[in-house]
């Protein structure tokens, strides 16, 4: 309810600039919101629009919790142990600045049309983001406190419960929000061609069709599934940085 209310304004006024723009383009161009938005509400009836929403939300959900299984705990390593991140960190930053959406046609090759082509290339997107963040956070940890903790009889598995997660998670999640976008993006680009499922195939379907109202009804409902992809990470970060929210107040 508090994401509905803090939403609404930014929403109106969106709603206004979209009145605004049909007036000034053309309703075949762009339908107004009314018009629109009852076709979404229609399009959210029908079985056909579901297959796709589930087959964009399952790829991108996917995608961003293999980024993080593998992100995460390579950035608390690469952040805590030297060793790691001499090895590591060259190849990390030699192969970063690369546009991943790049390796889709190898990806397509390698794996074949399914799911995992356009899963993995969302991991390695998000999973770069979440790796830099996590990294920095932990190797700002003050040593202190890891001495501290060893002085008194603390393990390595202890260590890193305790000290290391706590350190680095409120940016690791704020990192995972972001590339919740990302993931969004990567997604329509990854279903704009070879598969016949998701809302990207749908976008591009329908524009290749000449059919404007669809079209923008399946661009409506991506931006709808990286909203709830972001406020989803949101929620995450509510939930297991709560001390964080003391700390801050909110």
């Amino acid at each position: 309810m508090r994401a509905l209310i803090r939403y609404a304004p930014a929403l109106a006024f969106l709603l206004l600039l979209w009145q605004l723009g049909s007036a000034a383009l053309g309703t075949f161009l762009l339908p107004p919101p009314v018009e629109l938005l009852g076709l979404f509400g229609r399009s959210l009836l029908t079985r056909l629009f579901w297959e796709h929403m589930g087959a964009s939300a399952w790829r991108a959900v996917a995608g961003l919790a293999l980024a993080w299984g593998a992100a995460f705990p390579l950035g608390l390593a690469m952040g805590h142990a030297r060793r790691v991140d001499r090895v590591a960190a060259p190849l990390v930053f030699l192969t970063y600045p690369l546009p991943k959406i790049v390796l889709l046609p190898f990806f397509l090759t390698l794996f074949g049309l399914g799911d995992a082509p356009r899963i993995l290339l969302i991991a390695l997107t998000a999973g770069y983001q979440i790796l830099v963040v996590t990294r920095a956070a932990a190797a700002r940890l003050d040593r202190r406190y890891v001495d501290s903790f060893r002085s008194l009889g603390g393990s390595t598995r202890a260590l890193v419960c305790h000290v290391l997660v706590p350190a680095a998670l409120p940016e690791a999640l704020t990192a995972l929000r972001l590339a919740s976008g990302t993931a969004v993006a990567v997604l329509f680009m990854a279903e704009s061609f070879a598969t016949r499922r998701g809302l990207g195939f749908m976008i591009m379907d329908a524009w290749g069709r000449g059919d404007q109202a669809e079209m923008l009804c399946a661009i409506l409902a991506m931006s709808a599934l990286g909203v709830l992809l972001h406020e989803g990470c949101g929620g995450l970060e509510r939930l297991f940085c709560r001390w964080k929210r003391v700390e801050t107040g909110r």
